[in-house]
């Protein structure tokens, strides 16, 4: 099909527009469209290299330049592929971009854990199991925690509770926590 509008060379380029329920077409070929201000719209909405390189993979340079863990060798990219640390010391190293994930996924930064129990004594003595209670502090974010996964979950019975435990806590530490 030819331009419409040079009538020389071939078109490449369709437009159609809907304007009060009436369709128009044009048929352009790439100069004509581009006098009439229909570039490339991909142009100007990313960088093709930069896209393509999220298939590709990073440059093999760009790899020998990224930083590693002194003590494993690993790097932040391995980490993320693989989705495991090399070593402890790798939370000291990439803290600041190994913190967002673990906030996302375990919902902190610290370990709550479970009530502890009181360890038996060797002579024998309280050699019942009783449980030694969290600091309330610790409880009220551990709380939190189950409140905010209630929510996720959409929960909003067991949410309530929770956020009413809390509340009590909060209470009888008179609020200074």
């Amino acid at each position: 099909m030819l331009c419409q509008a040079c009538q020389k060379n071939q078109a490449t380029t369709h437009i159609k527009n809907i304007i009060n329920g009436e369709l128009t077409e044009k048929h352009l070929c790439p100069e004509c469209a581009a006098k009439q201000g229909y570039g490339n719209v991909f142009d100007h909405m990313f960088d093709i290299g930069s896209f393509m390189s999220g298939f590709m993979g990073e440059p093999s340079f760009a790899l020998a330049s990224e930083k590693r863990c002194p003590n494993c060798g690993i790097t932040l990219s391995q980490i993320t592929k693989g989705g495991r640390v090399g070593c402890a010391r790798c939370y000291d190293v990439f803290y600041d971009r190994l913190l967002p994930s673990i906030k996302r996924i375990h919902g902190n930064t610290y370990h709550t854990g479970k009530r502890l129990k009181k360890p038996q004594l060797a002579s024998g003595e309280n050699s019942a199991e009783t449980e030694v209670k969290p600091s309330p502090k610790s409880e009220i974010e551990s709380l939190g925690a189950e409140l905010q996964a209630a929510v996720k979950a959409q929960e909003f019975e067991k949410a309530a509770q929770l956020r009413d435990r809390i509340n009590a806590l909060k209470a009888e530490q008179g609020g200074n926590i």
